[in-house]
């Protein structure tokens, strides 16, 4: 799964990587979690990319209850095309999830360690993920929301856990956000564990349990 990141890459590097023409009021982030907004990429119609900002906790359209969305930051590939909840914006709504770093932890002990995980020789990720837009029936409220995809996870991450984010390589933004493909096939041969070459691994602080520590020094390495 992924349940906290971070992204802290200069503003005008995310830009260039991403191919966005709009300057992004970023501010870095070390500790991101659920129902927080994060910065996603999208494209239109042209083929333009465009940066939006969504909250990560993904509420189908359909919902009654916007608390859905805190048990929906993870989308499994395998039952994307075939889960209600996921279905339509995996088909319609596709995005980007820039990151420079994603956490996971291993038990050991009786206690679970944290680990940073960073791409190798690279600044950033892009995580494969899915958004959907929501309106409150009662009182018009509109949310927009968002879910990171995830897949086995490749031999590195599996010492840690089962599962890790779908990593997309630069070659694969254009098929995985082109609005006019909606063919599950098309689609899913972008969606498996990125080569355990891509990696680094490390254990931090547990200082990253707590989504108010949000610092340069919960991504650095443990002492000892």
């Amino acid at each position: 799964m992924c349940g906290r990141f971070g992204l802290w890459s200069e503003p005008q590097d995310i830009q260039d990587h991403f191919q966005l023409q709009e300057p992004l009021p970023l501010e870095p982030r070390f500790n991101i979690a659920p129902s927080q907004e994060i910065l996603t990429v999208g494209q239109d119609e042209n083929g333009q990319r465009h940066p939006a900002w969504l909250r990560w906790g993904l509420i189908p359209h359909w919902s009654k209850d916007k608390q859905s969305g805190y048990r929906m930051i993870n989308a499994r590939a395998e039952s994307l095309w075939s889960k209600p909840a996921f279905k339509s914006a995996a088909l319609r709504r596709r995005c980007l999830v820039p990151a420079s770093c994603f956490f996971e932890w291993k038990r050991s002990d009786g206690s679970k360690q944290p680990y940073c995980i960073r791409p190798k020789g690279a600044a950033l990720f892009a995580f494969a993920g899915i958004w959907e837009r929501w309106a409150d029936p009662e009182t018009e409220e509109r949310i927009f929301s968002c879910a990171i995809v995830t897949t086995p996870a490749n031999e590195a991450v599996a010492t840690l856990h089962d599962r890790m984010p779908a990593i997309l390589s630069s070659s694969g933004f254009a098929l995985w956000l082109d609005r006019n493909i909606q063919e599950s096939a098309d689609l899913q041969e972008l969606l498996y564990p990125c080569p355990s070459g891509w990696l680094e691994l490390y254990p931090v602080s547990r200082r990253v349990n707590s989504p108010k520590n949000d610092s340069a020094d919960v991504v650095q390495p443990a002492e000892g």
